[in-house]
């Protein structure tokens, strides 16, 4: 068996090297941001042994779908919304079972095939980066680091020189200002907007 020799590559060119089938660049992107998704699915599903199963789920998608990663696409944005829909298919499925989950997650999504479903993470990726895109620096650095990196307010605040304080109140502007935009532009996304829904947690 040949050895593999540990590379260090920048984001960008692991995913380059991803989409060439890099086995080390796909290691790489999965330590970079395996212990933010899994924050962020936790926050969803409440429970460690799903959202370990669910993150599993989101980064063999990565793999899977590693020819399909546009050239500059944020993999932090992307695995945002599928870490998402991926928590959001578990919370129906617990629906059908619990009559415990229709309190706190009283919506109904209806069942998409392969490509249906690739289809509205692509429009959301779409709708989740032009909103992003069309905020101030400094709340788009908050937004970015809070949600795409499951940092901390804390982590933040150190990061950016700024107060735990003005980290939340960035956030919830952040937040405010992407449904806004998604509500005003895409008012018939359709299943596309749920992800505002994870905007309000």
């Amino acid at each position: 068996m040949t050895a593999i020799t540990k590379n260090t590559f920048t984001e960008l060119e692991e995913v380059a090297e991803m989409a060439n089938g890099n086995i080390n660049a796909f290691n790489q992107l999965y330590e970079r941001y395996h212990r933010r998704v899994y924050t962020n699915i936790l926050k969803m599903v409440k429970i460690p042994e799903y959202a370990e199963e669910i993150l599993q789920d989101v980064f063999v998608s990565l793999w899977q779908n590693r020819f399909n990663m546009r050239t500059g696409q944020s993999v932090g944005g992307w695995l945002f919304v599928v870490s998402f829909n991926k928590s959001l298919t578990f919370l129906k499925r617990r629906l059908k079972e619990s009559i415990e989950f229709v309190a706190a997650y009283p919506f109904e999504i209806a069942e998409q095939d392969d490509t249906a479903m690739e289809e509205t993470y692509r429009l959301q990726m779409d709708l989740l980066e032009e909103a992003v895109d069309g905020l101030p620096k400094r709340k788009r650095e908050v937004f970015k680091l809070c949600r795409y990196e499951g940092k901390s307010k804390e982590a933040v605040a150190e990061q950016l020189g700024i107060s735990p304080k003005s980290v939340k109140d960035y956030l919830k502007q952040s937040n405010k200002a992407i449904k806004e935009y998604i509500s005003m532009h895409y008012p018939y996304a359709g299943e596309a907007s749920l992800l505002l829904i994870w905007l309000c947690m």
